[in-house]
């Protein structure tokens, strides 16, 4: 036996092999001493080999689903060794093989995978020289058969991980790995895998085409190289062909709102900023009747598509389901079976009987669903109510076939139903009349024999028997055997029970070889329904999708947005809809980035709602290109081509990168990424440096945004300088949060107004947060003291000067000097020494606004 297990591991070094010994799965040697670390198992010893005791772990058959799912969370690769032979017919080790490998990016049982997230296996085919800087990508969902392939450059590869969130990353073993997948499940595999023609010829065979143009695939090199590695290594961790993978689609980074790893973070898309699910923004959406339903929320939330088009339709059918009855749709909708994976694992043969039965059942509810999706006008709901019409012989099939319900497995027997076969029928009933038989049995032979004790009995060691007391031995007829003797009686067979015992005692192990058979069967039987059943599948979940986010337009009072092909964004009455879930009342604003508007310099106080207002207007367009209406009274987007967001404060350690790197790192992946199609979002840019590097920075992102790429722009900042950016840029203007003072402390009014703030209320923040109030006192001591020193030194750098001395001003004003001469003269008829703080403060934004008059003129 050991040495049949060594030829299986040597075949599967780099994985833990589960191999089958009756009731257990063990693992031996290295093997057994990492799963007992990660499983805390207990480690034994039995036998040896070279001398050496062997080290054994096993897990029970039963739990098998419960340590798989520990080991794949952990990032491990299972191989399972079953028993494939006969033990009553072998010679030797009972014959074993490696029926699948468990993968963190192959996993398809449920009790593996999330029902709300995808699993995406991915594959990476490096540049295949300098001249040609570009990656293949091919990535495949297991559990649903979505196969896709993209192109793109290294510098654009963070952004696709960001979006597709591999399980699991292929990639060439002789290749640095890139940064961008550090931390994921990496498997190295093999240079020659990686081969664009082999990899192009795998992509037709496996989609049964001559050619991929069909598919809009032709000519992309790296990625079919990817696609090569993709799909072997899928079909040899399931050890069959992937028959239910027949469609390609090829993803290109213009077709989707580009939104990278930084936005989904800031954005808390899926995931609040301290890593959990809710509250956040699928937390607030999903509220699909089904699993299937919740990833393609997911996906289109994931993957907003470029075009208008598409988000038209989904809004067009929204609105068409609130006109009409809709709840009847959602409610003929619920508590359907994930018909999307069970057709996967149908095609893998690795379906189970009870989701056969849900499938059964969710087959009889297409009718209703039909019928109550038929109620409505739109072209979108029309084309998902046809994709559930479908043939059905394989729901005739399924009825006749399966037991109602079914057992949990096909090894308990009870999966196929009574009159679906005339062999199983009969060997059950064996089994079912054996009692009957031996109390008829039991009696005739009292009456032949004149043994009135005489008893017909069945022992799990012995078998059955005819049990004669010694007293009574005389009367045992001549063919009577002796099987047994006991104390006080003997026991014996006779030609018919033993006949009768061996129909019997085979009856039960006979009849689950034939469930097994026609288990099999059943399941070949259905394989042409795989297609048929997953197109209905994604039918529904589209269905599931829309009545969802019909359902919150209702609750919520969102509106239709309109998108429009003039640029802009106009934001009436917005709201952030996660927070608005989460406090009494929430103040809505506007928002209005227009190309005579196009940059927001937001000032005010902290916790004042400047980062709510950004990611709200964020949150609305992205809504509005999903296809769902939105939180607003009226909202018109213009064409966006993607979302960037630099908000928040964090470091990375580990790559050891401070704070300030890692927000100048992001800025600088936004500047060179914006265009005037793009919605950038800048919170507090500068913060982890001095002052006057941080404000230099500041103005010169701002500036750079403005006038090079020209983008969307909301700047929040407490640089109080930088509210002079509109009176040197044009399209840009000032707004400001509001607060009001209430003695020492504030009130925050959340209210998005013209002009720029009067100054950042940090102490009273501080208050609010719980600072000690000897804290508190000597803040404001110092605050009065540094205000002084600001009235009293008005001749400050001014960095809109200094720029126009450096060259042309990019409004075309000439340099003009840091202070004109009527400034001086007030200045010279000015004594400090004689001024309160408040008199000082009150003089200083009297001189600002005289500059700022006289400037302008």
């Amino acid at each position: 036996m050991m040495q049949q297990y060594l030829r299986i591991k040597a075949e599967h070094p780099d994985v833990l092999v589960l191999y089958r010994m009756g009731d257990f799965y063990e693992l031996f040697y290295a093997d057994a001493e990492k799963a007992a670390r990660l499983l805390d198992l207990t480690l034994t010893r039995r036998g040896q080999s070279a001398g050496q005791p062997i080290v054994m772990a096993g897990v029970p058959v039963q739990a098998l689903d419960t340590y798989l799912a520990k080991l794949v969370r952990l990032g491990e690769s299972v191989a399972i060794c079953e028993q494939v032979g006969d033990p009553a017919t072998s010679k030797g080790p009972v014959e074993r093989r490696v029926e699948r490998i468990v993968t963190p990016g192959t996993r398809l049982d449920d009790g593996l995978l999330d029902d709300k997230t995808d699993c995406a296996l991915l594959a990476i085919a490096p540049p295949a020289s300098k001249r040609e800087p570009r990656l293949g990508l091919a990535w495949l969902v297991l559990a649903s058969g979505a196969l896709r392939v993209a192109e793109c450059t290294p510098d654009a590869l963070d952004t696709w991980i960001a979006r597709i969130q591999p399980a699991e990353v292929l990639w060439p073993q002789d290749q640095a790995v890139p940064d961008g997948l550090q931390g994921l499940p990496l498997c190295p595999r093999a240079p020659w895998q990686f081969d664009p023609a082999a990899g192009s010829d795998k992509l037709c065979r496996q989609l049964g085409v001559q050619a991929l143009d069909a598919f809009g695939a032709q000519g992309l090199a790296r990625a079919h190289a990817a696609a090569g590695a993709l799909l072997s290594y899928a079909e040899q961790t399931q050890g069959r062909l992937l028959g239910h993978v027949t469609q390609l689609q090829v993803e290109q980074s213009d077709d989707t709102l580009l939104l990278d790893a930084a936005a989904r973070r800031n954005l808390e898309l899926t995931q609040t900023l301290r890593g959990e699910p809710a509250p956040t923004l699928i937390s607030l959406l999903d509220v699909c009747q089904g699993a299937a339903g919740s990833r393609l929320l997911r996906q289109w939330l994931a993957a907003p598509p470029r075009a208008q088009a598409v988000a038209r339709q989904r809004h067009a059918a929204i609105a068409a389901l609130l006109r009409g009855p809709w709840q009847a749709l959602r409610d003929a909708l619920r508590g359907l079976a994930d018909l999307e994976r069970i057709a996967s694992r149908l095609a893998l043969q690795q379906v189970r009987p009870r989701e056969l039965a849900a499938a059964r059942d969710t087959l009889r509810k297409l009718p209703e669903i039909i019928a109550q999706a038929g109620a409505f006008d739109d072209p979108l709901l029309a084309a998902q109510r046809a994709l559930l019409e479908l043939p059905s012989a394989p729901l005739d099939l399924l009825q006749a076939a399966l037991a109602d319900p079914p057992a949990l497995n096909i090894r308990d027997g009870g999966v196929i139903a009574t009159g679906f076969d005339a062999e199983l029928d009969e060997l059950r009933a064996i089994g079912q009349d054996c009692s009957a038989f031996l109390l008829e049995m039991e009696a005739r032979e009292r009456a032949r024999t004149g043994i009135a004790n005489l008893r017909v009995l069945y022992n799990r060691v012995h078998g059955f028997a005819i049990e004669v007391t010694h007293g009574q031995a005389d009367k045992v007829p001549a063919d009577y055997r002796r099987r047994q003797t006991l104390k006080g009686s003997e026991r014996y067979i006779t030609p018919e029970l033993k006949a009768f015992e061996d129909k019997a005692l085979s009856a039960q192990d006979r009849g689950l070889a034939r469930e097994r058979v026609l288990y099999a069967q059943l399941i070949a039987d259905l394989q042409p329904a795989v297609a048929h059943w997953q197109r209905a599948a994604r039918a529904l979940a589209t269905l599931d999708v829309l009545t969802a986010l019909a359902e919150r337009a209702q609750t919520w009072n969102w509106v239709c947005p309109e998108l429009s092909p003039l640029p802009g964004i106009d934001i009436r009455a917005g709201r952030h809809p996660v927070v608005q879930a989460q406090v009494e009342r929430f103040v809505p604003n506007d928002c209005v980035l227009l190309p005579s508007s196009r940059t927001q310099i937001i000032t005010g106080p902290n916790m004042g709602g400047k980062s709510t207002y950004m990611r709200q207007t964020a949150i609305i367009a992205l809504l509005a290109y999903m296809g769902s209406f939105v939180p607003a009274r009226l909202a018109r987007i213009g064409p966006l081509d993607a979302i960037h967001t630099r908000i928040g404060a964090a470091d990375d350690v580990a790559g050891g990168r401070s704070t300030f790197m890692v927000e100048m790192t992001e800025a600088a992946a936004i500047l060179r990424g914006a265009t005037a199609q793009s919605l950038v979002l800048m919170d507090e840019v500068g913060r982890g440096t001095s002052t006057f590097d941080g404000l230099a920075l500041a103005l010169a992102i701002a500036a750079h945004l403005h006038e090079r790429c020209r983008a969307y722009t909301l700047f929040a900042t407490h640089y109080f300088e930088l509210t002079d950016f509109p009176a040197h840029h044009a399209d840009s203007v000032n707004l400001h949060v509001s607060a009001a003072e209430h003695g020492d402390g504030i009130v925050f009014l959340h209210e998005v107004q013209s002009g720029p703030a009067s100054r950042s209320y940090g102490v009273q923040v501080a208050q609010l947060a719980g600072m000690p109030q000897a804290v508190i006192r000597d803040a404001r001591k110092r605050l009065e003291t540094l205000q002084q020193a600001q009235a009293a030194q008005l001749s400050q750098l001014d960095l809109f000067a200094l720029a126009a001395d450096s060259g042309p001003a990019a409004n075309g004003h000439a340099a003009e000097s840091i202070a004109p001469d009527p400034l001086r003269e007030r200045l010279a008829d000015i004594d400090p020494d004689a001024l309160s703080p408040r008199q000082a403060l009150d003089l200083l934004y009297e001189l600002r606004r005289s500059a700022r008059g006289e400037l302008d003129g």
